[in-house]
Protein backbone atom coordinates (compact mmCIF):
# COMPACT_ATOMS: atom_id res chain seq x y z
CA UNK A 1 0.00 0.00 0.00
CA UNK A 2 1.41 3.43 -1.18
CA UNK A 3 0.71 6.27 1.72
CA UNK A 4 1.33 9.69 0.86
CA UNK A 5 1.13 12.11 3.77
CA UNK A 6 1.07 16.16 2.70
CA UNK A 7 1.32 19.74 4.07
CA UNK A 8 2.82 18.41 7.75
CA UNK A 9 5.18 19.41 9.85
CA UNK A 10 7.44 17.09 10.43
CA UNK A 11 9.01 16.73 13.84
CA UNK A 12 12.08 14.17 13.93
CA UNK A 13 14.51 14.42 16.59
CA UNK A 14 17.21 12.14 15.16
CA UNK A 15 17.73 14.27 11.54
CA UNK A 16 16.65 17.53 13.97
CA UNK A 17 14.17 17.76 11.16
CA UNK A 18 11.38 20.83 11.80
CA UNK A 19 9.98 21.44 8.82
CA UNK A 20 6.52 21.33 6.24
CA UNK A 21 7.67 18.30 3.90
CA UNK A 22 5.75 15.36 2.65
CA UNK A 23 6.46 11.59 3.12
CA UNK A 24 5.81 8.66 1.00
CA UNK A 25 5.27 5.80 2.68
CA UNK A 26 5.73 1.89 0.14
CA UNK A 27 4.71 -1.24 1.23
CA UNK A 28 5.44 -0.25 5.15
CA UNK A 29 8.97 1.95 4.42
CA UNK A 30 9.18 5.45 4.17
CA UNK A 31 10.66 5.84 0.58
CA UNK A 32 10.56 10.10 0.47
CA UNK A 33 10.36 12.87 2.18
CA UNK A 34 10.74 16.09 0.21
CA UNK A 35 9.27 19.22 0.09
CA UNK A 36 6.76 18.45 -2.82
CA UNK A 37 5.82 14.71 -3.89
CA UNK A 38 3.52 14.32 -6.94
CA UNK A 39 3.59 10.07 -6.80
CA UNK A 40 0.31 8.67 -7.02
CA UNK A 41 -1.30 6.62 -4.09
CA UNK A 42 -3.53 4.89 -2.45
CA UNK A 43 -4.45 6.97 0.22
CA UNK A 44 -3.33 10.66 0.69
CA UNK A 45 -3.55 12.11 3.54
CA UNK A 46 -3.41 16.22 4.40
CA UNK A 47 -1.64 16.99 7.20
CA UNK A 48 -1.61 20.49 6.98
CA UNK A 49 -1.35 22.35 10.43
CA UNK A 50 -0.55 18.81 11.92
CA UNK A 51 2.88 17.32 13.69
CA UNK A 52 4.10 14.24 11.70
CA UNK A 53 6.35 12.16 14.30
CA UNK A 54 8.01 8.99 14.87
CA UNK A 55 5.48 6.75 15.98
CA UNK A 56 4.77 7.31 20.06
CA UNK A 57 6.72 4.31 22.39
CA UNK A 58 5.00 3.48 25.92
CA UNK A 59 8.25 1.07 27.95
CA UNK A 60 5.53 1.27 30.78
CA UNK A 61 2.13 -0.56 29.84
CA UNK A 62 0.09 -3.11 31.93
CA UNK A 63 -2.07 -5.35 29.16
CA UNK A 64 -3.20 -7.73 32.33
CA UNK A 65 -3.20 -10.52 30.07
CA UNK A 66 -2.85 -13.26 30.74
CA UNK A 67 -5.01 -13.72 33.96
CA UNK A 68 -6.71 -10.55 34.31
CA UNK A 69 -8.31 -10.36 30.91
CA UNK A 70 -11.63 -8.60 32.75
CA UNK A 71 -9.27 -5.55 33.37
CA UNK A 72 -7.65 -5.51 29.86
CA UNK A 73 -6.42 -7.24 27.05
CA UNK A 74 -3.88 -7.43 24.00
CA UNK A 75 -5.92 -6.80 21.69
CA UNK A 76 -8.45 -4.08 23.45
CA UNK A 77 -4.78 -2.84 24.69
CA UNK A 78 -3.29 -2.36 21.67
CA UNK A 79 -6.64 -0.35 20.18
CA UNK A 80 -6.41 2.19 23.11
CA UNK A 81 -2.66 2.46 22.23
CA UNK A 82 -3.01 3.28 18.67
CA UNK A 83 -5.79 5.85 19.63
CA UNK A 84 -3.50 7.55 21.65
CA UNK A 85 -0.63 7.84 18.89
CA UNK A 86 1.21 4.65 20.40
CA UNK A 87 2.91 2.35 17.41
CA UNK A 88 4.96 0.40 19.87
CA UNK A 89 3.70 -0.73 23.52
CA UNK A 90 5.77 -2.43 25.89
CA UNK A 91 3.91 -4.42 28.07
CA UNK A 92 4.66 -5.59 32.21
CA UNK A 93 5.30 -9.27 33.23
CA UNK A 94 2.95 -8.70 36.27
CA UNK A 95 0.52 -10.97 35.14
CA UNK A 96 -1.18 -14.41 36.20
CA UNK A 97 0.62 -16.44 35.72
CA UNK A 98 3.54 -13.92 36.13
CA UNK A 99 5.53 -13.58 32.51
CA UNK A 100 8.87 -15.23 33.74
CA UNK A 101 9.63 -17.45 31.48
CA UNK A 102 9.97 -18.38 27.77
CA UNK A 103 6.98 -20.12 27.05
CA UNK A 104 4.72 -17.11 28.37
CA UNK A 105 6.92 -14.69 26.40
CA UNK A 106 6.17 -16.90 23.55
CA UNK A 107 2.47 -16.96 24.11
CA UNK A 108 2.66 -12.98 24.81
CA UNK A 109 4.16 -12.69 21.15
CA UNK A 110 1.94 -15.00 19.12
CA UNK A 111 -1.04 -13.44 20.87
CA UNK A 112 0.08 -9.93 19.67
CA UNK A 113 0.85 -10.92 16.06
CA UNK A 114 -2.71 -12.18 16.18
CA UNK A 115 -5.08 -9.76 17.43
CA UNK A 116 -3.03 -6.54 18.60
CA UNK A 117 -2.81 -3.60 15.80
CA UNK A 118 0.55 -1.85 17.35
CA UNK A 119 3.42 -3.48 18.17
CA UNK A 120 4.16 -4.98 21.70
CA UNK A 121 7.28 -5.97 23.39
CA UNK A 122 6.96 -8.17 26.19
CA UNK A 123 9.55 -7.08 29.30
CA UNK A 124 10.16 -10.49 31.53
CA UNK A 125 9.75 -10.49 35.26
CA UNK A 126 13.33 -10.45 37.42
CA UNK A 127 11.84 -13.18 39.93
CA UNK A 128 10.12 -16.09 39.20
CA UNK A 129 6.28 -15.70 40.31
CA UNK A 130 7.44 -11.89 41.28
CA UNK A 131 7.94 -13.45 44.59
CA UNK A 132 11.14 -12.23 44.91
CA UNK A 133 12.50 -14.90 45.92
CA UNK A 134 14.26 -16.99 43.15
CA UNK A 135 15.81 -15.37 39.41
CA UNK A 136 13.69 -15.95 36.42
CA UNK A 137 15.71 -17.69 33.36
CA UNK A 138 16.40 -13.98 32.28
CA UNK A 139 18.62 -15.72 29.13
CA UNK A 140 15.79 -18.24 27.92
CA UNK A 141 13.46 -14.86 28.28
CA UNK A 142 16.20 -12.88 26.65
CA UNK A 143 16.54 -15.30 23.58
CA UNK A 144 12.72 -15.70 23.23
CA UNK A 145 12.36 -11.67 22.75
CA UNK A 146 11.49 -9.85 25.78
CA UNK A 147 12.71 -6.04 25.84
CA UNK A 148 13.52 -5.59 28.98
CA UNK A 149 13.29 -7.19 32.55
CA UNK A 150 11.61 -5.36 35.66
CA UNK A 151 9.70 -6.54 38.67
CA UNK A 152 6.98 -3.65 38.45
CA UNK A 153 4.36 -3.25 40.54
CA UNK A 154 7.33 -3.90 43.43
CA UNK A 155 10.57 -4.02 43.99
CA UNK A 156 12.95 -6.74 44.51
CA UNK A 157 13.74 -6.26 48.38
CA UNK A 158 16.42 -8.69 48.03
CA UNK A 159 19.78 -6.28 46.99
CA UNK A 160 22.14 -9.46 46.30
CA UNK A 161 19.27 -10.93 43.89
CA UNK A 162 18.35 -7.79 42.11
CA UNK A 163 22.32 -7.38 41.64
CA UNK A 164 22.96 -10.80 40.47
CA UNK A 165 19.87 -10.13 38.05
CA UNK A 166 21.60 -7.03 36.87
CA UNK A 167 24.86 -8.91 35.88
CA UNK A 168 22.58 -11.23 34.18
CA UNK A 169 20.73 -8.29 32.37
CA UNK A 170 23.86 -7.00 31.17
CA UNK A 171 25.17 -10.10 29.80
CA UNK A 172 22.32 -9.95 27.32
CA UNK A 173 22.21 -6.09 26.63
CA UNK A 174 18.85 -5.79 28.49
CA UNK A 175 17.68 -3.10 30.22
CA UNK A 176 16.58 -2.87 34.25
CA UNK A 177 13.58 -1.45 34.36
CA UNK A 178 13.02 -0.74 38.32
CA UNK A 179 9.49 0.14 40.52
CA UNK A 180 11.36 1.92 43.52
CA UNK A 181 9.23 1.22 46.46
CA UNK A 182 10.38 0.26 49.67
CA UNK A 183 7.40 -2.11 50.98
CA UNK A 184 8.83 -1.36 54.96
CA UNK A 185 8.09 1.94 54.62
CA UNK A 186 4.79 2.38 52.68
CA UNK A 187 2.99 1.26 55.85
CA UNK A 188 -0.68 1.19 54.29
CA UNK A 189 -0.15 3.91 52.83
CA UNK A 190 -2.85 4.99 50.24
CA UNK A 191 -1.84 8.72 48.91
CA UNK A 192 0.93 10.91 48.98
CA UNK A 193 1.88 11.49 52.80
CA UNK A 194 1.69 15.20 54.08
CA UNK A 195 -1.00 18.62 54.20
CA UNK A 196 -3.39 17.02 52.51
CA UNK A 197 -3.44 13.36 53.79
CA UNK A 198 -3.92 15.08 57.20
CA UNK A 199 -6.66 17.12 55.29
CA UNK A 200 -8.95 14.22 54.57
CA UNK A 201 -7.47 11.52 57.29
CA UNK A 202 -5.76 9.00 55.23
CA UNK A 203 -2.58 7.23 55.44
CA UNK A 204 0.44 8.90 53.52
CA UNK A 205 3.16 7.23 51.26
CA UNK A 206 6.16 9.24 52.09
CA UNK A 207 8.94 10.38 49.40
CA UNK A 208 11.46 8.03 50.98
CA UNK A 209 9.65 4.91 50.42
CA UNK A 210 10.63 5.99 47.12
CA UNK A 211 13.85 7.67 47.14
CA UNK A 212 15.68 5.09 49.67
CA UNK A 213 15.12 2.39 46.38
CA UNK A 214 16.50 5.00 44.04
CA UNK A 215 19.59 5.48 45.38
CA UNK A 216 20.04 1.67 46.22
CA UNK A 217 19.35 0.62 42.88
CA UNK A 218 21.78 3.69 41.08
CA UNK A 219 24.82 2.14 43.33
CA UNK A 220 23.78 -1.68 42.23
CA UNK A 221 23.73 -0.19 38.78
CA UNK A 222 27.19 1.59 39.35
CA UNK A 223 28.83 -1.76 40.57
CA UNK A 224 27.54 -3.72 37.80
CA UNK A 225 27.77 -1.77 34.73
CA UNK A 226 23.69 -2.29 34.09
CA UNK A 227 21.47 0.01 32.31
CA UNK A 228 19.10 0.84 34.77
CA UNK A 229 16.24 3.20 34.23
CA UNK A 230 13.82 4.24 37.00
CA UNK A 231 10.42 3.88 36.14
CA UNK A 232 6.93 6.29 37.34
CA UNK A 233 10.04 8.99 39.22
CA UNK A 234 7.80 10.99 41.56
CA UNK A 235 9.37 12.77 43.74
CA UNK A 236 12.27 15.53 43.84
CA UNK A 237 14.61 13.81 45.80
CA UNK A 238 14.61 11.35 43.14
CA UNK A 239 15.10 13.55 40.76
CA UNK A 240 17.91 14.67 42.16
CA UNK A 241 19.39 11.34 42.68
CA UNK A 242 18.92 10.33 39.04
CA UNK A 243 20.26 14.01 38.54
CA UNK A 244 23.19 13.52 40.42
CA UNK A 245 24.43 9.89 38.85
CA UNK A 246 23.90 11.41 35.53
CA UNK A 247 26.35 14.28 36.34
CA UNK A 248 28.75 11.21 37.61
CA UNK A 249 28.23 9.61 34.11
CA UNK A 250 26.47 6.60 35.15
CA UNK A 251 24.09 4.83 32.75
CA UNK A 252 20.86 5.76 34.35
CA UNK A 253 17.68 7.17 32.93
CA UNK A 254 14.30 7.61 34.14
CA UNK A 255 10.76 8.22 33.18
CA UNK A 256 7.87 10.54 34.52
CA UNK A 257 4.10 9.54 33.61
CA UNK A 258 1.61 12.26 32.71
CA UNK A 259 -0.59 12.15 35.86
CA UNK A 260 2.38 12.97 37.86
CA UNK A 261 3.29 16.30 36.01
CA UNK A 262 -0.44 17.08 35.64
CA UNK A 263 -1.75 16.63 39.00
CA UNK A 264 -0.71 17.28 42.35
CA UNK A 265 -2.56 15.53 45.96
CA UNK A 266 -5.10 17.95 45.54
CA UNK A 267 -7.15 16.22 43.62
CA UNK A 268 -7.50 13.59 46.18
CA UNK A 269 -9.63 15.89 48.06
CA UNK A 270 -12.73 14.62 46.66
CA UNK A 271 -11.70 10.60 47.49
CA UNK A 272 -12.08 10.29 43.35
CA UNK A 273 -10.15 6.24 43.45
CA UNK A 274 -9.22 7.60 40.08
CA UNK A 275 -6.61 9.82 41.60
CA UNK A 276 -5.35 6.53 43.69
CA UNK A 277 -2.01 5.68 41.76
CA UNK A 278 1.06 3.71 42.98
CA UNK A 279 3.53 6.06 43.37
CA UNK A 280 0.80 8.31 44.37
CA UNK A 281 0.24 11.72 43.04
CA UNK A 282 2.52 13.91 45.08
CA UNK A 283 2.89 17.81 46.01
CA UNK A 284 2.76 21.00 43.86
CA UNK A 285 7.03 20.96 44.60
CA UNK A 286 7.52 17.32 43.63
CA UNK A 287 5.47 18.31 40.26
CA UNK A 288 7.65 21.32 40.01
CA UNK A 289 11.22 19.59 40.35
CA UNK A 290 9.47 16.66 37.99
CA UNK A 291 8.88 19.34 34.97
CA UNK A 292 12.18 20.92 35.84
CA UNK A 293 13.66 17.57 35.41
CA UNK A 294 12.00 16.88 31.88
CA UNK A 295 13.32 20.14 31.08
CA UNK A 296 16.86 19.93 31.59
CA UNK A 297 16.27 16.30 30.39
CA UNK A 298 17.19 14.27 33.78
CA UNK A 299 13.98 12.82 32.83
CA UNK A 300 14.33 11.70 29.37
CA UNK A 301 11.29 9.67 28.94
CA UNK A 302 7.22 9.89 29.76
CA UNK A 303 5.53 6.69 29.67
CA UNK A 304 2.28 6.25 30.77
CA UNK A 305 1.80 3.19 33.44
CA UNK A 306 -1.33 2.20 31.70
CA UNK A 307 -2.91 0.64 34.79
CA UNK A 308 -6.31 -0.68 33.50
CA UNK A 309 -8.79 -1.92 36.59
CA UNK A 310 -12.72 -2.94 36.45
CA UNK A 311 -14.84 -0.17 38.00
CA UNK A 312 -15.73 -2.75 40.62
CA UNK A 313 -11.93 -2.25 41.76
CA UNK A 314 -12.65 1.80 41.36
CA UNK A 315 -16.15 2.54 42.32
CA UNK A 316 -15.73 1.60 46.50
CA UNK A 317 -13.74 3.24 49.41
CA UNK A 318 -10.11 4.88 48.66
CA UNK A 319 -8.29 3.13 50.83
CA UNK A 320 -10.15 -0.38 49.78
CA UNK A 321 -9.42 0.79 45.75
CA UNK A 322 -7.19 -0.18 43.72
CA UNK A 323 -3.57 1.38 43.05
CA UNK A 324 -3.32 2.99 38.89
CA UNK A 325 -5.17 4.38 36.43
CA UNK A 326 -5.37 4.05 32.28
CA UNK A 327 -3.06 6.39 30.22
CA UNK A 328 -2.64 5.49 26.35
CA UNK A 329 -5.61 7.43 25.09
CA UNK A 330 -4.32 10.57 27.31
CA UNK A 331 -0.51 10.77 27.47
CA UNK A 332 -0.36 12.86 24.56
CA UNK A 333 -2.73 15.68 25.17
CA UNK A 334 -1.56 15.90 28.42
CA UNK A 335 2.00 16.39 27.31
CA UNK A 336 0.67 19.23 25.13
CA UNK A 337 -1.51 20.72 27.62
CA UNK A 338 1.02 20.77 30.11
CA UNK A 339 4.36 20.80 28.68
CA UNK A 340 4.37 22.28 25.75
CA UNK A 341 1.78 24.63 26.07
CA UNK A 342 3.59 26.00 29.60
CA UNK A 343 6.88 26.21 27.53
CA UNK A 344 8.23 23.25 29.71
CA UNK A 345 9.27 21.66 26.40
CA UNK A 346 9.27 22.26 22.57
CA UNK A 347 6.98 20.24 20.69
CA UNK A 348 10.42 18.43 19.20
CA UNK A 349 11.64 17.55 22.71
CA UNK A 350 8.04 16.18 23.92
CA UNK A 351 8.30 13.90 20.95
CA UNK A 352 11.94 13.08 21.81
CA UNK A 353 10.51 11.38 25.60
CA UNK A 354 7.50 9.76 23.73
CA UNK A 355 9.29 8.11 20.57
CA UNK A 356 12.97 8.41 20.37
CA UNK A 357 14.34 8.14 23.77
CA UNK A 358 11.99 5.18 24.33
CA UNK A 359 13.41 3.63 21.12
CA UNK A 360 17.34 4.22 22.11
CA UNK A 361 16.21 2.82 25.59
CA UNK A 362 15.25 -0.53 24.27
CA UNK A 363 17.75 -0.73 21.32
CA UNK A 364 15.42 -0.60 18.21
CA UNK A 365 15.45 0.37 14.97
CA UNK A 366 12.60 3.14 15.63
CA UNK A 367 11.79 6.60 16.82
CA UNK A 368 12.50 8.39 13.99
CA UNK A 369 10.95 9.63 10.58
CA UNK A 370 13.55 9.21 7.79
CA UNK A 371 14.08 7.22 4.68
CA UNK A 372 14.63 3.85 4.61
CA UNK A 373 12.88 3.54 8.12
CA UNK A 374 9.97 1.05 8.98
CA UNK A 375 6.81 3.42 8.41
CA UNK A 376 5.64 3.72 12.14
CA UNK A 377 4.14 7.18 11.68
CA UNK A 378 2.16 9.49 14.54
CA UNK A 379 0.29 12.03 13.15
CA UNK A 380 -1.27 14.98 15.61
CA UNK A 381 -3.59 17.62 15.32
CA UNK A 382 -1.71 19.91 18.41
CA UNK A 383 -4.09 22.54 18.24
CA UNK A 384 -7.46 21.07 18.78
CA UNK A 385 -9.13 21.87 22.06
CA UNK A 386 -11.61 19.28 23.30
CA UNK A 387 -12.54 17.27 26.84
CA UNK A 388 -11.42 14.16 27.78
CA UNK A 389 -14.44 11.55 27.54
CA UNK A 390 -13.70 8.35 29.09
CA UNK A 391 -16.38 6.18 27.73
CA UNK A 392 -15.01 6.83 24.30
CA UNK A 393 -11.99 5.33 25.26
CA UNK A 394 -11.00 2.16 23.21
CA UNK A 395 -9.77 0.64 26.36
CA UNK A 396 -11.60 -2.37 28.19
CA UNK A 397 -10.88 0.37 31.63
CA UNK A 398 -12.16 3.51 31.78
CA UNK A 399 -10.18 4.68 34.99
CA UNK A 400 -8.66 7.62 34.63
CA UNK A 401 -8.47 11.10 36.65
CA UNK A 402 -8.61 13.36 33.18
CA UNK A 403 -12.40 12.71 32.39
CA UNK A 404 -13.88 16.23 31.69
CA UNK A 405 -10.91 17.80 31.67
CA UNK A 406 -9.98 20.40 28.86
CA UNK A 407 -6.99 19.59 26.68
CA UNK A 408 -5.50 20.50 23.65
CA UNK A 409 -4.27 17.74 20.79
CA UNK A 410 -5.68 15.27 19.34
CA UNK A 411 -4.40 12.07 17.23
CA UNK A 412 -5.57 11.93 13.78
CA UNK A 413 -3.60 8.91 12.39
CA UNK A 414 -1.45 6.26 13.50
CA UNK A 415 0.39 3.93 10.83
CA UNK A 416 2.08 0.97 12.25
CA UNK A 417 4.71 -0.93 9.48
CA UNK A 418 2.62 1.13 6.99
CA UNK A 419 -0.68 0.06 7.89
CA UNK A 420 -3.16 2.67 8.92
CA UNK A 421 -4.44 1.86 11.93
CA UNK A 422 -6.57 5.04 13.13
CA UNK A 423 -7.70 6.80 10.38
CA UNK A 424 -9.00 10.41 10.63
CA UNK A 425 -9.36 10.02 14.59
CA UNK A 426 -10.86 6.42 14.34
CA UNK A 427 -10.00 2.77 14.47
CA UNK A 428 -10.11 0.64 11.45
Amino acid sequence: MKILIQNGRILDPISKTDGIKDVLVENGVITAIEEKITASADQIIDAKGCWVTPGLIDVHVHLREPGYEYKETIKTGSRAAAKGGFTTICCMPNTNPVIDNEILVEYIKMKAEREAIVNVLPIGSITKGQKGEELSNIGKMAQAGICAISEDGKSVMNAGLLKKAMKYANMFNLPVLSHCEDNTLVGGGVMNAGEMAERVGMKGIGADSEEVIVARDIILARNTGARLHICHISTSGSVQLVREAKLRGENVSAEVCPHHFSLTDEAVEGYDANTKMNPPLRSAKDVESLKEGLKDNTIEIIATDHAPHHIDEKNCEYDRAAFGIVGLETALPLGITHLVEDNILTPMELIEKMSTNPAKLLGIDKGSIQVGKIADITIIDPNEEYEIDVNTFASKSKNSPFHGHRVKGKVKYTIVNGKIVLNDGELI
